[in-house]
């Protein structure tokens, strides 16, 4: 069996306020494309299809049409999981729906396991496969809250509710096995030895309370012969196991990510035996570029950038370095990216070679590139709240802001 693996595509993304549909849109084309080209069987999203609770339109429509141009293909299963940006609700509506077109959808964990391990069965109607699909999975899913329970109680009560989970869904799935067919989980988490973007930016951000590190690979039954996450924007392997990897974003979701090749991967399955985990490169639509250093080699640096034909409109991050204020920083900015196909999203000035004044020690920061929990600790940091001695506080806003992204 051929399954693909992909994750966080984060449909309706926007980057510093512009649209990201048209990358999004290539993508899904491309990703088509490769299905039928690489005769996949089966398709896993491991999370984050959509980049908030309440998707637009736009991305609601882009995700129904990939579903429906899917089933065009040699692709004969598809699995879906919930993440921590989408709702539970939008992504379970069609549900039924959906799964008469062997289509599954896991947008929560349920109640019955039965919900979540599923058996893919060939032309035969014989088994070829058996996914758990496990979403991303709440706080409320795997614990209750218990009155007086300490910051360390609630994290160890977390992580071994995240580890209870899938002990179940392994238990359940083994005597569905018949043959030499593969167990594959899914998962949206962070894993420890997973590696993060250098910028959260909103869209790596804890999904639980305390560490990011809740689950080990040794966490994991040993039962799953592949672990399909998302989660974390670059693909990768989790501890150097072969079975256990991270797909990433296949389009970059912040300057942080302008270097990374995105890509998805195709497995090969030889009975329950993982031959094979190749990654297929997603190509760059529009390309993401950092420019920093003094004004003379910015200028020098865009002078010289060479576009890609036949791609989107580049777009660029600056950090400027400049001996004393320019008021015409910008517009020299704009001037000189004029008639190119390179767009500025991003201005930044730093003055190294002068003191500072207070202002521009604290540097002033667009509050769309400010998480809620950043703004939040300012707030307690501004009225004098010792936040790191209570950390409790901070479990329980994490806890409102959970309820509320879900909730829209």
């Amino acid at each position: 069996m051929r399954v693909l693996h992909t994750s966080d595509w984060h449909l309706g993304h926007r980057l510093h306020d512009h649209d990201r549909s048209q990358e999004h849109a290539l993508f899904l084309e491309w990703l088509l494309n490769t299905i039928e080209k690489q005769r996949a069987d089966a398709l896993i999203v491991a999370g984050d299809i959509f980049d908030t609770a309440n998707p637009t339109h736009q991305a609601l429509q882009q995700y129904y049409s990939f579903l429906m141009n899917l089933k065009r293909t040699c692709c004969r299963h598809v699995i879906i999981i919930g993440g921590n940006h989408d709702s539970p609700g939008t992504l379970n509506a069609p549900r039924e729906i959906l799964k008469s077109l062997n289509i599954h959808v896991t947008g929560k964990a349920h109640e019955s396991l039965d919900d979540e391990v599923i058996i893919l069965k060939g032309k035969s109607g014989k088994p070829e496969g058996i996914i758990c699909a496990v979403p991303f999975l709440r706080d409320r899913d795997i614990r209750q809250a218990v009155a007086g329970e300490s910051y360390s109680e609630i994290e160890q009560r977390l992580k071994e509710g995240i580890i209870r989970r899938y002990q179940q869904v392994a238990a359940h799935a083994q005597p569905l096995r018949e043959g030499s067919v593969p167990v594959i989980a899914t998962g949206h988490l962070f894993a420890s030895g997973g590696q993060l973007t250098d910028s959260l930016e909103g869209s790596e951000k804890p999904i639980h309370i305390g560490t990011l590190g809740n689950v080990c690979a040794d966490d994991f039954p040993s039962t799953f012969d592949y672990i399909a996450l998302g989660h974390l924007h670059r693909p990768q392997k989790v501890s150097g196991r072969d079975n256990i990897r991270y797909a990433g974003a296949p389009v970059p979701l912040s300057f942080s990510e302008f270097a990374d090749q995105k890509s998805v991967f195709m497995l090969q399955f030889e009975g329950s035996n993982l031959a094979g985990a190749e990654p297929l490169d997603v190509p760059c639509w529009r390309r993401l570029v950092r420019f920093r250093g003094p004004l003379t080699s910015i200028t020098n640096d865009i002078l010289t950038f060479e576009e890609q034909a036949g791609s989107l409109k580049a777009w660029a991050e600056i950090r400027a370095e400049l001996d004393e204020y320019d008021p015409y920083f910008v517009q020299k900015m704009t001037e000189l990216t004029r008639g190119r196909n390179l767009a500025v999203l991003k201005h930044q000035v730093l003055y190294p070679n002068r003191p500072q004044t207070l202002d521009e020690l604290t540097p002033q920061r667009d509050l769309r590139d400010i998480s809620a929990e950043e703004v939040f600790r300012r707030k307690c940091e501004s009225e004098k709240f010792n936040l790191e001695g209570n950390p409790d506080i901070l479990g329980a806003f994490r806890e409102l802001l959970e309820e509320l992204e879900e909730e829209g």
